[in-house]
């Protein structure tokens, strides 16, 4: 498909858990969206065509010519972009209940991880840090696993929490448009990586939000927070637009900050270029006054969100750090972390 099209389909396992359960390719897009259309992100729903209104100059060009309806049982409505096991669920009464095709979710629960050890516990700490330094995400919880209802037959680790973050593309029953940074340049998924650089989403921020200093304020405030937090992913998939009046675009709150150095031993780079590097232990103030005077931003205006982000981690997240969930290995790499940062920067 279309690569603004494309984007809105999930990667990884969650992708081949649902293309195993519809008999397809993982790279049959189509049958994808048909099957997920009612729960995408943002306020795009796509239908499938009924097999009497296929046109005829489609089915002249397949080997059979007879089209065949494909649905998931139970219900697997819903898609949500990433490689990680993921599902949209409706929150009752601190209960989260999944596969209700008819009401759209509200929450995105993450479930424990069969590869990497504390993903939930990793990205709650992550996020509740990130809030602290002055980032704006949505309402984020630890759920018990108990607590999640006609939840998949998957396979899931000896871990008793989840991760939910609250939908930030859905206002009770109303669907809010949303589209990611790589929906917005027309790159595929597999570009999220290379498609653009840090000057350039700046730009794009700049130049077609509703307030352009307070977005560039607020996304640098995050950069800073992702390298501070070893969080290596933070590629075009992870920023994104929010459209609350349909019309004008906002940043949207952040979400998927997370300590990748927990599982990466030797990552030491952000995920997309800033003032030609990624390297974070040799970033500096200089290449963020770079990046302000390429994004053409008075660089006063930015320093001063940054010092405010920085200080209030530099005060508040030693403690948060050691009471928080995080696995006791995790807390003391991401300490080893802060030390090795440039003393501009280092923390505790």
């Amino acid at each position: 498909m279309h690569p603004w099209l494309s984007n809105l389909l999930p990667e990884g396992a969650l992708r081949d858990w649902l293309a195993q359960g519809l008999k397809v390719h993982p790279d049959n897009e189509f049958p994808l969206i048909a099957q997920l259309g009612h729960d995408l992100p943002g306020a795009i729903e796509a239908e499938p065509v009924v097999p009497d209104y296929v046109p005829e100059h489609v089915l002249v060009h397949r080997t059979s010519i007879t089209p065949v309806v494909k649905s998931l049982t139970p219900a697997r409505g819903f898609s949500l972009a990433g490689v990680q096991m993921k599902f949209s669920m409706r929150e009752r009464e601190g209960r989260f209940h999944f596969g209700h095709e008819d009401v759209l979710g509200n929450w995105i629960v993450k479930t424990p991880s069969t590869r990497h050890r504390g993903v939930p516990a990793n990205e709650f700490t992550a996020m509740t840090l990130a809030q602290a330094a002055g980032i704006e995400i949505p309402e984020i919880r630890m759920v018990e696993l108990s607590a999640l209802d006609a939840l998949p037959d998957i396979a899931l680790p000896q871990e008793p929490w989840a991760y939910a973050i609250k939908r930030y593309d859905r206002d009770g029953d109303t669907r809010v448009h949303t589209e990611d940074m790589a929906q917005v340049l027309f790159q595929y998924p597999h570009q999220k990586y290379s498609g653009a650089n840090y000057e350039q989403l700046g730009k794009l921020l700049r130049d077609y939000t509703r307030d352009g200093l307070a977005a560039l304020q607020q996304f640098a405030r995050r950069l800073l927070v992702n390298l501070l937090l070893a969080n290596g992913d933070a590629h075009l998939k992870n920023w994104s637009l929010l459209y609350p009046d349909r019309i004008n675009p906002v940043l949207s709150p952040a979400y998927d900050i997370v300590f990748t150095r927990a599982w990466i031993a030797d990552e030491q780079e952000v995920a997309l270029n800033l003032n030609g590097t990624k390297r974070w232990y040799e970033m500096g103030w200089a290449d963020f006054e770079a990046w302000s005077r390429a994004v053409g931003t008075p660089w006063p205006a930015i320093r001063v969100a940054l010092n405010d982000s920085l200080a209030k981690a530099r005060e508040r997240w030693p403690d948060m750090l050691e009471e928080s969930p995080m696995l006791p290995q995790q807390k003391a790499q991401l300490r080893h972390h802060w030390r090795k940062l440039l003393p501009e920067f280092r923390i505790g």
